[in-house]
Formats: structure tokens, C-alpha cells, sequence
């Protein structure tokens, strides 16, 4: 609990000091480089090893809010949130995957 709240208050005072230009990933590699989120600095083969470090501080998908719960144990984080090409603040869109029109709410 303390290291995800930590992650938390890190997390969101990062969230103040980065440019709206700079891509997810920076603002996480500003907390301890690469291995905020790869072992070793490096990808791992699967992406489970990333998926847990996402969870240990931003909580599992059934814990957030919508449109997260209803995709618990179908995806992963990085299945939508793809943190090497998105800016801090940008979102992925319920569009990218549902083509009926479905949204968050």
C-alpha cells in the first residue's frame, strides 16, 4: 500500500513538471529511468513484467474507474495505453477498438 501511494504522489508531482509534449514513458523514466517499468531496462518478452509494475502503482483494472473494470482480465494496460507514443494527458478513445459506438460512461 505505501509503495502505491508513493507511486501516487510521485507520480502526480511528475505530472507537474513535464511539458505536455513529453510522452508517458519520459514521465515515467524521470523516476528511476527505464526501470520504472522494464527489469533490467528492457522489455520483457511477453509484457507481463510491465503489466504488474503498471498495476503496483496505478491499482488493477477492477479497481479504476470506467471503462477499465470491464475490460479486467481480457487486456492490458499497454493493449490501449501505448506509453512510448502517447503524451501525458492523452487518452486512448473507446473507438480505437469498438466500432459501434460505444464510449466510457
Amino acid at each position: 500500500m505505501f509503495k502505491k501511494l508513493l507511486c501516487v504522489f510521485f507520480g502526480m508531482g511528475l505530472a507537474f513538471s513535464v511539458s505536455a509534449a513529453d510522452v508517458i514513458a519520459d514521465m515515467h523514466a524521470e523516476m528511476s529511468g527505464c526501470e520504472t517499468c522494464h527489469a533490467d531496462g528492457a522489455p520483457s518478452e511477453d509484457g507481463a513484467y510491465e503489466a504488474a509494475q503498471c498495476a503496483d502503482c496505478h491499482g488493477g483494472l477492477a479497481d479504476m474507474e470506467a471503462p477499465h473494470p470491464a475490460h479486467d482480465g481480457m487486456l492490458e494496460c499497454t493493449d490501449c495505453h501505448m506509453v512510448h507514443e502517447q503524451e501525458v494527458g492523452q487518452h486512448p478513445t473507446c473507438d480505437a477498438c469498438h466500432d459501434d459506438g460505444r464510449t466510457a460512461n
